[in-house]
């Protein structure tokens, strides 16, 4: 049995899809269907269900999920005594995050940097993502978080933490005006934009494809907050992050439409063929903290 089948296992449990899971443990889906069917001949049992839902634990499963966590736990431990023995990482990283983060679990990533690493510290730099992946191409950043498309680029490491939700948000009084508004009559709105550069403007770009339409902006801005708040004035729609929207639109801020979805990643940068004994401490944590189980990602 090794450790990177019951970080699979639990992956599967926390997510339901295979897909999902391969995306947190850094690996494809039928990697992660070899590593299941190999632990479930091992232990002897059948670990999941696939039903319409997904992935859906069975009875043995349930009850081994809470061991193997439990195993992860002591073998993180047992990593963190020998780092210990080794002579702790220390330093400063200087480390980049979106301008106005998802749910970077940033908290979480800080509050293990210090139990594991307290001569690590970060220095916080916020940013548009691709002012921010620049900045560590530059040499400027060590690290950062950044909304991205890509999957490679060079001369970075470049890793997927996490899909990100887009969707198209509407001025309240807009919205009322139109209640069956169809995609033609969205892309004939006025509507805010983002510098050229900004992952969200390919997006737009494709929405106003599908509607074969050219995509003319009245208005643009920089940053998400600026853009939630020109919506809310009521200037134009924008796309925004699901969560931010949906989050505005609970506080009567703006409208949410429900035509159209998209998704983007956030992402982990750093240089590829770079990185300081603190960086390294940095990145273990972060990929713990978004695999779901402890451990190296």
């Amino acid at each position: 049995m090794e450790l990177y089948q019951l970080k699979t296992f639990v992956a599967i449990a926390q997510e339901g899809n295979l897909t999902r899971a391969a995306e947190r443990v850094f690996t494809s889906a039928p990697a992660v269907s070899a590593q299941l069917k190999a632990l479930e001949d091992e232990l002897g049992v059948r670990l999941f269900e696939r039903s319409p839902r997904g992935m859906q634990l069975t009875e043995a499963g349930e009850r081994l999920l809470a061991e193997a966590q439990r195993t992860l736990l002591s073998a993180g431990r047992m990593r963190a005594a020998a780092e210990a023995l080794r002579g702790q990482a220390q330093g400063v990283v200087r480390f980049g995050t979106v301008v106005d983060p998802v749910s970077l679990r940033l908290g979480e990533v800080l509050v293990r940097l210090a139990e594991r690493h307290p001569q690590v510290s970060l220095q916080l730099r916020q940013g548009l993502s691709h002012e921010t992946i620049a900045a560590v191409q530059r040499g400027e950043l060590d690290a950062a978080y950044a909304l991205s498309d890509q999957t490679a680029i060079e001369g970075l490491d470049l890793r997927r933490l996490t899909a990100v939700d887009l969707a198209v948000a509407l001025p309240p009084a807009l919205a009322e005006a139109h209640p069956a508004l169809d995609l033609d009559q969205l892309t004939r709105l006025p509507w805010i934009g983002t510098p050229a550069s900004c992952v969200m403007r390919s997006h737009v770009e494709r929405l106003f494809a599908a509607a074969g339409r050219e995509q003319r902006m009245a208005q643009t801005a920089d940053s998400e907050g600026a853009l939630r708040s020109m919506v809310a004035s009521g200037l134009g729609a924008a796309l925004l992050r699901l969560d931010q929207a949906e989050q505005a639109q609970r506080r009567g801020e703006l409208v949410v439409w429900p035509g159209w979805r998209s998704h983007t990643w956030l992402c982990w940068v750093a240089p590829a063929d770079r990185a300081s004994a603190a960086g390294e401490a940095l990145r273990s944590v972060v990929f713990e903290v978004w695999s779901g189980a402890p451990g190296d990602a």
